[in-house]
């Protein structure tokens, strides 16, 4: 982050001569940070900050602070907090450029495009602005095309699993229907058995049967017998009388 310094130094000057409240601890702060003593330089403008919450310059140079600590979450959240107060300032641009420099480390990729193209808005002649606005675009562009490619994998492996599962279910589906007819062949077969046990008579079975059939003969015909002979005996009397 190349403007660091001298914004911080920039917001220093412009500081005493306004004669803010927490201009001592700010240019504290700025002493602090010139000397690399950015943990020291941290507390200077969260003392300032305590004085007097509005004072952009506090929160800004806090913000680089905590980009140089290495804290880039909490440094992109002062950023975020001092966007509305930034628009029309002498050093919007560094703002803006310091602000996509924060999201570059976190790579908020869309965040660092919108952030140096503000940045050039201000400042078009800003080669390192337009060096980063190409290098975060392009990573930008690369991770659009990675969450696409990921998309489309998802869904063909989804289309994959759906597919999958419907071959399961017509394949369980066919099985079934062989087992029901395989039981249904079988049931079939069994009854054929039965009924062709039941066709089948022994010899001793059929013996029988024609005994049965010669009784009943042989009865019917003596019933047949009995009843003509009583009719003979009865035309005989008749005759007799």
């Amino acid at each position: 982050m190349r403007k660091l310094l001298t914004a911080a130094l920039l917001l220093a000057v412009a500081l005493t001569a306004s004669a803010q409240a927490d201009r001592h601890e700010v240019r504290q702060g700025n002493r602090l940070f010139k000397a690399g003593k950015f943990e020291a330089a941290d507390i200077s403008y969260r003392k300032a900050q305590l004085k007097d919450s509005t004072s952009y310059a506090a929160g800004y140079n806090l913000a680089n602070t905590l980009y140089k600590e290495g804290n880039y979450d909490e440094a992109g959240k002062q950023f975020s907090k001092l966007s509305s107060k930034a628009k029309g300032r002498p050093d919007e641009a560094s703002y803006w450029f310091n602000a996509g420099d924060v999201a570059l480390q976190k790579k908020d990729w869309k965040a660092a495009v919108d952030a140096f193209h503000s940045s050039l808005l201000m400042n078009p002649s800003d080669i390192e602005a337009k060096e980063n606005y190409i290098y975060a675009r392009k990573m930008l562009e690369n991770q659009q095309q990675q969450q696409q490619n990921q998309d489309q994998n998802q869904d063909q492996n989804q289309d994959q699993q759906q597919d999958q599962q419907q071959d399961q279910q017509q394949d369980q589906q066919d099985q079934n229907q062989d087992q029901n007819q395989d039981q249904q062949d079988q049931q079939d077969q069994q009854q054929q058995q039965q009924q062709q046990q039941d066709q089948q008579i022994t010899p001793q079975q059929a013996q029988q049967m024609l005994q049965a059939i010669e009784a009943k003969e042989k009865e019917t015909q003596d019933k047949v017998n009995k009843e003509k002979a009583l009719m003979l005996k009865s035309r005989q009397k008749e005759k007799n009388w």
